[in-house]
């Protein structure tokens, strides 16, 4: 058996708010740690059957990028609930959520922006 790590580094302001995220893995290609302007990471707990949860962003981090990391991450989550449960019609149905979202954000930046 063997075993793999990942690693990451926020640095804090001093308003604790993260300035920079860094991520390594030891099963990664790259040696050096990447930079990243947000994470979302979740466990499930078994026992108490709840999700924990941490997601972080950088200030850097803009609206625009927010919104094409959710979407991104909601399709995603879509592929990985139906390898995990054989179940197309829902992943089907949680992506159609990702585009319908995505697409409502953009129709809101190009109100904001008309203005």
């Amino acid at each position: 058996m063997t075993t793999s790590s990942i690693n990451i580094d926020v640095t804090l302001d001093k308003d604790r708010v993260p300035q920079d995220i860094r991520w390594n893995a030891t099963d990664s290609a790259t040696e050096n740690a990447r930079q990243a302007k947000a994470m979302m990471l979740a466990f499930w707990d078994g026992t108490d059957k709840t999700a924990l949860r941490i997601d972080l962003w950088t200030k850097d981090m803009m609206i625009d990028e927010m919104a094409d990391f959710f979407y991104q991450t909601l399709m995603t989550m879509a592929e990985t609930y139906q390898r995990a449960t054989q179940d197309p019609v829902l992943m089907d149905e949680m992506k159609q959520y990702a585009r319908d979202f995505y697409k409502k954000f953009r129709d809101q930046q190009l109100k904001t922006n008309k203005l």
